[in-house]
């Protein structure tokens, strides 16, 4: 079962709500700022970002503004605000965010302060139900943590350690994955070099090769069969020339084993070729529902390349809380991303040699409630 298709898990308290909020972005926030956008009675969107640095006004606001423009375009009533870490840091910036959340027409349902295993609420100073010194919570006896973990849905330690998911492979793995690209690049060259007449520049059999490469590719990892350093490096140069890229980009579904396949790859794609398999990886996560690792995918793109617009897509995408179903109608039929741009797709980048912008598929969104909620990752901070 992909995070497209989770099941509703029961929230009946202010605890259960706190133990959600890991599943729902991938990994346990820590000096954030969580924002639950809820529509009459389901949570219908999350947003986090890093905790501002207390003393700055310009960023505190910043912060706020940004995440209610985010949480705003989900289409909103209210929202629940959760801030994560000391007092002096979080107090500002939850004062900030109410009042901006507020200053939009967003009902601010509860205000939070989430730390070492106690809640805090802004909105209560009763002390028989809101303490003064917290009130304690553990969600290892959560049910909906149980719920959760039962139903496959992780929730890292922290963001590092979902950085780490999409880290660069080293020591003899590193090594291999050098040689087996230094025989890649030599045998597109012979392809380029034996390329028939009628293909003077190579590039019909740069695709027919590209096609075979990303489908073999697929069919393992379907199979659950792992891939030889060869089959990674081969692809890897090959997603370098757009038409692959586009073909591989295009292929891409609501299924698990594809963010799977993505993973695998860029964590075994030598430096220089990282920011195709990390835009492809972007968009497969984000398919999914797991805007955390899409986020940190794009991470990886960016670093390897700052300019490939594909991973400047997928940023504009995720920064701007697009959910797969809110972009273009279909993402149908054997056409590229280019072909697509082309025409005119809902969201628009100025083509470059990153790539163009795409139009992409619609997919059904998952809900979620304080009451009924589907865990789904999304990140933008």
């Amino acid at each position: 079962m992909t995070s497209t298709d989770p099941p509703r898990l029961t929230v009946r308290s202010t605890a259960d709500l706190i133990s959600a909020v890991p599943y729902l972005l991938g990994f346990h926030p820590a000096d954030s700022l969580v924002l639950l956008a809820m529509r009459d009675t389901r949570i219908v969107f999350v947003a986090r970002g890093d905790l501002p640095e207390p003393g700055d006004p310009a960023a505190l606001r910043q912060a706020a503004e940004y995440l209610t423009a985010v949480i705003r375009r989900q289409g909103a009533q209210a929202v629940t605000i959760l801030g994560y870490g000391p007092a002096d840091r979080v107090t500002p910036a939850v004062d900030q965010l109410e009042a901006v959340t507020q200053l939009a027409g967003l009902m601010v349902f509860d205000a939070l302060r989430v730390t070492d295993g106690r809640y805090w609420s802004y909105r209560c100073d009763e002390p028989g139900c809101c303490p003064p010194e917290g009130t304690p919570f553990d969600p290892a006896t959560s049910v909906v943590a149980a719920a959760a973990t039962f139903a496959g849905h992780v929730a890292l330690p922290d963001r590092a350690a979902l950085t780490g998911q999409v880290a660069p492979v080293g020591g003899t793995e590193r090594m291999a994955m050098g040689l087996a690209t230094s025989r890649a690049r030599e045998r597109l060259a012979d392809l380029l070099a034996t390329a028939a007449p009628g293909d003077p520049t190579g590039l019909r059999s740069i695709r027919a090769a590209g096609t075979d490469a990303v489908r073999r590719a697929e069919g393992r990892h379907r199979a659950r069969q792992p891939l030889r350093d060869d089959e990674v490096a081969w692809l890897c140069v090959l997603l370098t020339h757009l038409d692959v890229r586009d073909h591989a980009w295009e292929r891409i579904g609501a299924d698990d084993w594809q963010v799977a396949l993505w993973t695998d790859v860029l964590r075994r794609a030598e430096p220089g070729l990282a920011a195709a398999p990390g835009g492809l990886l972007a968009f497969a996560a984000w398919r999914v529902g797991n805007g955390a690792l899409a986020a940190v995918a794009v991470e990886r793109a960016l670093a390897d390349d700052p300019g490939y617009s594909m991973a400047q897509l997928m940023a504009d995408v995720l920064n701007g809380g697009l959910s797969p179903s809110a972009l273009a109608e279909s993402w149908a039929g054997p056409k590229s991303p280019s072909r697509t741009w082309r025409r005119g797709g809902s969201l628009r980048r100025r083509p470059d040699p990153g790539g163009p912008s795409a139009r992409v598929a619609r997919q059904r969104r998952p809900r979620r409630s304080r009451r009924y909620w589907r865990p789904a990752r999304r990140d933008v901070g």
